[in-house]
């Protein structure tokens, strides 16, 4: 038996990278998953790719109605929600310092990132208490534990995640619901890869890592562990998976 055997998990931003990993990961584990993507030719594929049930459903996660309906829709078609996964987001190239990164670039990572997540714990939170219990895992960063320069809009952003991982994990523990994250370093998903390509900052920042550059393959097992009953003791804890950026 699988260690997601009869659960059902939502992964929002998992067309591609670490979202579809993530899917494919927690398929093979046994766990029902509806993969809540913007995209919808790339929703489609990695829920063919997943398998064992999973379905696609096109959600803007800056949008409230549409993370609502996702959620409603999953509850409605599997009978519960047991794992939420809020995974969609990103950085650009646009990034800088708070004195000369655009201001339309702050905004639409705090959008994307923050909100987003915001959005998917407002309506999905209820939804894993009326299922009797799970985890909800969220995706920070290593820019959010360690000083980065020229990344001050995405450092905003998942400095918020990592805060309200915190204080929801406070606020729901009794009501069964554990809430985590995770804090990645440099992970080599094709859009990091076309990120990296002439940042000077990003690259140095690769060289650091101490075991080699990390694959969404990776995140994914972090974030299995976080879904398993395995981790039923773990709430609150913002975890790197960073090839030991932080340390060195």
């Amino acid at each position: 038996m699988g260690r997601l055997a009869g659960k059902v998990a939502i992964i929002t931003g998992a067309g591609t990278g670490i979202g579809r990993a993530t899917a494919i990961r927690f398929a093979r584990e046994g766990a029902t998953i509806v993969v809540a993507e913007i995209n919808a030719a790339s929703g489609e594929e990695t829920a063919h790719l997943a398998g064992n049930g999973a379905i696609a459903i096109h959600t803007d996660v800056t949008d409230e109605a549409s993370v609502q309906a996702a959620i409603q829709t999953t509850v409605a078609q599997f009978g519960a929600l047991h794992v939420l996964h809020n995974n969609a987001g990103g950085s650009t190239a646009e990034d800088g310092t708070a004195v000369d990164a655009p201001i339309a670039e702050f905004w639409r990572v705090i959008k994307l990132d923050l909100f987003g997540m915001f959005l998917g714990c407002r309506f999905g939170i209820p939804a894993i208490v009326n299922s009797g219990g799970g985890s909800v895992i969220n995706m920070s960063s290593n820019v959010a534990l360690m000083g980065i320069p020229g990344r001050d809009c995405y450092t905003a952003a998942k400095g918020g995640v990592a805060a309200m991982t915190r204080s929801m994990a406070v606020e729901f523990a009794a009501q069964k619901v554990r809430v985590n994250a995770i804090a990645p370093a440099v992970t080599m998903t094709e859009r990091v890869r076309k990120l990296m390509a002439g940042n000077a900052a990003i690259d140095k920042l690769a060289k650091a890592h101490l075991l080699g550059l990390i694959e969404p393959t990776d995140i994914a097992d972090m974030a299995l562990f976080l879904a398993s009953d395995e981790s039923r003791m773990v709430t609150g804890q913002v975890y790197p998976v960073d090839s030991g950026v932080t340390i060195s």
